[in-house]
């Protein structure tokens, strides 16, 4: 946690740890509705006559949008909307300022009483294996899946770290799955794959003629994730410059399009996830502190493969599952149990996947009900594997670069001299079977100086 909690107990996992959560909540003390109540529990909480407010108050001295309170790194910030009847702090007229315990805040001629306070959450692990679509029996895993078991119904703004591969776009779908926004959208930006001239636009919308190329007007991500979820994928890679306007879009819930005008705002959850260490970058300059504190009201990271050895078999079955349905997927070889379960994934899941898909598609297209050690990619073996043949032969002295790219080379010359022997050196037959362009099929056997119908 950082921005609205802390952690006690052990560092880096065990039992015990808690966090405690900045709440704030709103006591009605005068008119019709005295004594109603209600808590802050997101990042955003409106006051107003609307039906769509978070508290609404029918007096007829109160505003449709009267105000709004943003928590941020400095606490529970009041705004007014341009309220008819104006919104008042300890008797003094505002247009906005920080709430403190037991202040009073006049909207129109209702009173109602402040009370902030920390609530403390002790974190148990969870006894499921399973948080939405992540897997993991590990007590790292189950711990992460306990917290957010508590904190994925709410709207916390949360901060997903950990390796490229680990699965931090599937562990924000999972959030929010678990939330009342399920039903809701779930729009996702790449911060790390738009241009950087085009980032504004994907992200805030812009008006037609906005600039070169704007033929018509287009909604951003913040629009169409309205009522639902915005997950901000590899924020670390968002342009220092362009940091300003999304603090301001994420505290206020509103923005402009390029080239508008007109304020647009939004009800939306924002989750965020990065590889980068962003807590570095704030040291370095590269990433704004406040922007930061504002995304890590929960902050978690998702533990490298490595980490969690024994989570592997149970991540094996459940790809087996996805990626050869019907049941009647090959069985795994204990030895290749061992192996997966001993490599470093240094490509974490994702690598894992794409290793078990073609491993299964290999198994299959020979027609055997097991896949063994002779179907798995080379690159994908440590030297427990029990076959010494299969091993590779590592050489003080040599990068990893370069010998992950020389075992490599021998899966590829491998794999394409066995399929391009299954189809007597018909390119277009082979290309087909491996769902491989039959281009890049041709230059990969001339890469090997494998000829055609060897």
């Amino acid at each position: 946690m950082s921005e609205v909690g802390t952690q006690s107990g052990t560092q880096g996992g065990g039992f015990g740890r808690a966090i405690e959560l900045s709440r704030c909540t709103l006591t009605v003390m005068n008119g019709t509705e005295r004594g109603k109540e209600a808590t802050l529990d997101g990042d955003l909480f409106r006051i107003g006559k609307a039906a769509e407010n978070d508290l609404v108050l029918t007096d007829s001295t109160v505003s449709r949008a009267h105000c709004e309170i943003t928590r941020d790194a400095s606490g529970f910030l009041v705004r007014d909307l341009g309220s008819t009847n104006g919104t008042l702090l300890d008797g003094a007229q505002i247009k906005e300022a920080y709430l403190k315990n037991g202040a009073v805040l006049s909207v129109g001629q209702i009173e109602v009483r402040v009370r902030s306070y920390a609530e403390r959450i002790e974190l148990m692990p969870s006894e499921k294996s399973t948080f939405g679509e992540v897997i993991g029996h590990s007590l790292r895993m189950r711990e992460l899946f306990g917290m957010l078991e508590r904190l994925a119904p709410s709207d916390a703004t949360v901060l997903i770290g950990g390796e490229t591969g680990t699965g931090k776009d599937v562990l924000a779908r999972s959030i929010h799955a678990a939330s009342p926004r399920a039903q809701k959208p779930f729009i996702v930006v790449d911060c790390g794959a738009v241009v950087g001239s085009l980032i504004e636009s994907e992200l805030f919308g812009h008006e037609k003629g906005a600039f070169t190329g704007a033929a018509a007007m287009r909604q951003g991500a913040f629009e169409l994730a309205n009522q639902g979820t915005l997950f901000l994928d590899e924020i670390g890679e968002l342009p220092l410059d362009l940091q300003p306007r999304l603090l301001r879009a994420i505290e206020q819930r509103a923005f402009r399009r390029v080239g508008g005008n007109k304020e647009i705002r939004v009800d939306i959850r924002v989750i965020a996830a990065s590889k980068r260490n962003l807590r570095m970058e704030v040291a370095r300059g590269k990433f704004r502190e406040d922007l930061f504190f504002r995304l890590a009201v929960v902050a978690c990271d998702l533990p490298p493969l490595r980490e969690r050895r024994d989570d592997i078999p149970l991540i094996v079955a459940k790809l087996v599952q996805v990626l050869a349905p019907g049941g009647n997927a090959p069985k795994i070889a204990p030895d290749v149990m061992n192996a997966l379960a001993a490599h470093d994934w240094p490509g974490n899941v994702r690598e894992l996947r794409n290793v078990l898909e073609r491993s299964l598609y290999m198994t299959q297209a020979m027609g055997a009900a097991e896949v063994n050690l002779s179907t798995v990619p080379l690159m994908a073996l440590n030297s427990i594997a029990k076959e010494p043949s299969a091993a590779p032969n590592f050489v003080v002295g040599k990068s990893y670069g370069d010998t992950r790219t020389e075992w490599e080379n021998v899966f590829e010359k491998s794999y394409v001299t066995w399929l391009l022997k299954r189809h007597d050196g018909n390119i277009s037959a082979a290309a087909r079977e491996a769902d491989m362009d039959r281009k890049y099929l041709h230059k990969l056997a001339r890469k090997h100086g494998i000829k055609e119908g060897a």
